[in-house]
């Protein structure tokens, strides 16, 4: 399980190379509509750029030009949308919403079923443990499973309230295996934590 909890944690939180996306303060939580920091690159909205057009912020030579950073074969390698490894697509590039991954998906899609998978695998993760009970002690396996549990429920919320967020712009329903979002967009950015660490 720890093996995989990092990217786990990617799918349901930023995939496809989106970062930067949580709530002000406390950081705690989603919160890709935040654009009223007082230095735009504090903002979500900065770095992740959706519009009806896409989505990704452009750091290619046309965009901000950082992958003049990297090695020239790198710097190649990220420069083109189509040998940009897909993990960090939307790190490099500002794609549009029908843009094709390899996969033959929409970009709008194959984001949708990323942040579905982080789920399902937070859901996996929290059986295979349950199954744990009988080989570990009630005192570790009680903290553990309310620890995944928390995580099950955080991550639901995350797919929810992104998905959401973005669907505004891309304007596209959610793909077939997605789950319908729990509440509406206006609930998630209702939500305060002033007692949250950070804040």
């Amino acid at each position: 399980m720890i093996l995989k909890s990092r990217e786990i944690v990617v799918n349901y939180m930023t995939p496809f190379g989106l970062h930067h996306i949580m709530d002000t303060g406390h950081h705690y939580g989603p919160g890709p509509w935040v654009s009223n920091l007082s230095r735009p690159d504090w903002n979500p909205t900065y770095y992740h750029k959706a519009s009806q057009d896409g989505i990704g912020f452009n750091r290619t030579k046309t965009g901000s030009n950082a992958t003049a950073q990297y090695a020239p074969e790198v710097a190649k390698l990220f420069e083109n949308s189509t040998t940009c490894p897909e993990k960090d697509l939307l790190w490099f590039h500002h794609l549009s919403w029908d843009y094709k991954l390899k996969n033959g998906q929409s970009l709008w899609d194959g984001m949708a079923l990323k942040y579905q998978e982080g789920v399902n695998e937070v859901g996996s993760m929290l059986l295979t443990w349950n199954k744990m009970e009988k080989f570990i002690d009630k005192k570790r396996f009680t903290e553990v499973q309310m620890l995944l549990n928390i995580q099950n429920k955080e991550a639901k919320w995350w797919r929810d309230a992104c998905l959401l967020y973005f669907q505004q712009y891309s304007g596209k329903e959610l793909p077939q295996g997605v789950e319908k979002p729990s509440e509406s967009l206006e609930y998630f950015k209702s939500l305060k934590f002033p007692f949250a660490p950070g804040n």
